[in-house]
């Protein structure tokens, strides 16, 4: 079964020059990406976020619509 879930994110550029990417699928589950460039960090990320959704589980979302 596929699902599509949306994951809030942080990313930064350390000291060296490395990209770091993190996000919690739940408070208690965190996922974290990095790679040379921001594009790979995401990107390992995503694999991150996948791997720990099999082992956690797909938490409920809940969508609002915020009229600004």
């Amino acid at each position: 079964m596929s699902r599509e879930i949306s994951v809030p994110f942080t990313i930064a550029q350390d000291e060296d020059g490395a990209w770091c990417a993190s996000a919690a699928l739940t408070p208690d589950a965190f996922a974290n990406g990095e790679g040379n460039t921001r594009e790979e960090a995401i990107e390992d990320l995503k694999s991150a976020i996948q791997l720990l959704a099999e082992e956690v589980g797909v938490p409920e979302q809940l969508t609002v619509t915020i009229e600004a």
